[in-house]
């Protein structure tokens, strides 16, 4: 009933208007919360109504009586007193009705806040083609009024004031540029924020296009087994299709996880290359693998750009182990095999710690090492014979 209420108003207002029949006043005030309004409903006496059977309703519900007072024999008013916020931003509907409930007059009333300055501004273009800000409104962010956000640009040196028409991005408080930007040259861009009770704006910030360029995620991400290595997988990847045309160095980073686990691992030092060798991985696992990219010296410019999306995620495998558990039962064997495998264990630990990441280093030695042990149980025995002769 309550949202049929308001186009009813606009209608009864301009019937009453012209026919100067019954009016409420004052007619859509804004005010502060915890404002106290008197508001009044006056007839024609060509109505002959008892302003004492009038009553009030807002939004629909009806107020006490001891809040209305008789003016005249043609004034009835109500008083609310600290007022809170608008229960809807089209304003809250206090309408005058007769004895028989039909509506004479109404009025919205508005009743919030003024904005407070946005913060948070910042901005981003996708592949220097476009540009996307976001920000946050400034205090709680609710004003209980519908506050209108604008968000405008221009050239710091010379051109004219604009304004960023597309809003609809499926996410509050952003906006979308889509042409017509300049490189080389900084814009000065900030947010507007205005309603009912005032207005504030924004700081200004001063960015470049070319120091604010992010990307696609990059294309074609595979994941394999290296070998029969139990405990790596390989990655490799493409550059991003849109960005093959520019001067810029990309970086790019790397996470990992466990397909049972939310929690991911990040490598950073992969650099520009792509392809990488993840390695200290659990054998017989599914990981799920992502990349990203940033653009580095877009044109030459000196800052980093921004990271782009992450890829989709990519699944793979480690092979399982094929180890087997020493079932001897010579005390002497076990410490043998003991030491062994201590020894072992720290030869690979230098060498996970030396190869892990995506560093250049060449790790050959290590994986013949590796598909020796995990293959080879009867060249162990045979050492372990060797080294008790």
């Amino acid at each position: 009933m309550i949202t049929l209420l308001l186009p009813v108003l606009c209608v009864l207002r301009a019937l009453s208007s012209s026919a100067q029949l019954a009016a409420v006043s004052p007619q859509d005030p804004a005010l502060p919360i915890g404002a106290t309004l008197t508001a009044t409903c006056s007839v024609s006496p060509e109505l002959g109504l008892d302003v004492g059977a009038l009553y009030w309703t807002l939004n629909g519900r009806r107020l006490p009586g001891d809040t209305y007072r008789v003016l005249s024999t043609t004034a009835l008013s109500v008083s609310l007193a600290q007022l809170n916020g608008s229960r809807q931003q089209s304003g809250d509907n206090l309408v005058c009705h007769d004895n028989e409930g039909h509506i004479l007059a109404g009025s919205c009333i508005y009743v919030g806040m003024p904005p407070e300055k946005p913060v948070n501004l910042t901005c981003w273009s996708r592949n220097t083609k476009d540009l996307t800000c976001q920000w946050a409104p400034g205090g709680l962010g609710e004003t209980f009024l519908r506050t209108k956000y604008t968000l405008k640009y221009k050239l710091r040196w010379y051109g004219r004031e604009k304004q960023c028409e597309d809003y609809n991005l499926g996410k509050p408080y952003s906006c979308y540029i889509p042409r017509d930007l300049a490189l080389f040259t900084p814009y000065e861009i900030w947010v507007e924020a205005s309603n009912r009770l005032g207005a504030a704006s924004s700081d200004v910030i001063t960015l470049d296009i070319l120091d604010v360029v992010t990307t696609d995620p990059p294309s074609d991400v595979h994941v394999s087994r290296v070998g029969e290595l139990e405990d790596q997988l390989s990655v490799r990847w493409g550059a991003p299709p849109a960005l093959k045309d520019f001067l810029f160095q990309a970086k790019y980073q790397i996470r990992y996880r466990l397909e049972d686990s939310t929690e991911w691992k990040v490598v950073d030092d992969v650099g520009n290359q792509t392809s990488c060798r993840l390695a200290g991985l659990k054998a017989g696992t599914v990981y799920f693998v992502q990349v990203r990219c940033n653009p580095v010296g877009i044109y030459g410019s000196r800052k980093a750009g921004i990271w782009s999306d992450w890829s989709n995620p990519t699944a793979a495998s480690t092979p399982q182990s094929e180890r087997l558990a020493s079932g001897s039962c010579d005390p002497k064997a076990g410490e043998q095999n003991s030491t062994l495998r201590r020894e072992l264990k720290q030869f690979f630990g230098w060498v996970r710690k030396h190869a892990y990441g995506c560093t250049g280093m060449s790790i050959k030695l290590y994986d013949q090492w590796r598909v020796w042990l995990q293959k080879s149980h009867k060249t162990r025995n045979q050492i372990l014979q060797g080294d008790k002769s």
